[in-house]
């Protein structure tokens, strides 16, 4: 089984939340996943929980063999620094 970390949509239309979620490779984008590792809210750009995300079990996951999204990827480093 490959596992991604990627993005999943949740909100309502034209009010975008998504949850960093760890899930099958062949599941669909908002279908089943195995853990949440956090969540990202777009629409609140500059405040403190814009990102909320649990990096130790993201790091875990990826020494499983976990891939990241390439989305996931630029929102972490994004908001490292």
């Amino acid at each position: 089984m490959a596992v991604v970390i990627r993005l999943s949509r949740a909100g309502t239309k034209k009010k975008p939340f998504y949850h960093i979620v760890a899930a099958d490779k062949i599941k669909s984008r908002d279908g089943k996943y195995l853990e949440r590792l956090g969540c990202f809210n777009p629409r609140r750009k500059g405040h403190k929980d814009h990102l909320v995300v649990d990096r130790d079990q993201i790091q875990a996951w990826v020494t499983k063999g976990a891939v990241m999204s390439e989305t996931v990827g630029q929102l972490l480093e994004n908001n490292s620094k």
